[in-house]
């Protein structure tokens, strides 16, 4: 069986503040992640969102993005995608992926 070379995310919403919304940076919640610390790891990492083209059609599309920060304490990480991402997708599963790695 191959192996996944990715971690499994959850798109939790967008970067904001108490009055604004910041739409171009997402927050992703990384699946076993739990501290700042070890968030650090994901950092220059990419994430994929991939979803389908149409309801017709089985072609799937994908936006790319890349991790740039931490966010918070609970291991939350910050992410820029090449596109934003549609408010829709709040709670959907994003690959986290395991490259590029830095030693």
């Amino acid at each position: 069986m191959p192996a996944r070379l990715y971690v499994k995310g959850t798109f939790l919403g967008f970067r904001r503040s108490l009055y604004s919304q910041r739409c171009s940076t997402s927050l992703i919640g990384v699946e076993g992640v739990k501290t700042k610390s070890d968030a650090r790891f994901y950092l220059g990492k990419r994430v994929a969102v991939v979803y389908k083209k149409s309801s017709k059609s089985d072609q799937c599309g994908m936006i790319w993005g890349k991790i740039v920060a931490t966010h918070g304490n609970s291991g939350v990480v910050r992410a820029k995608f090449e596109s934003n991402l549609n408010p829709r997708w709040m709670g959907r599963t994003v690959r986290v992926m395991m490259y590029p790695y830095k030693a």
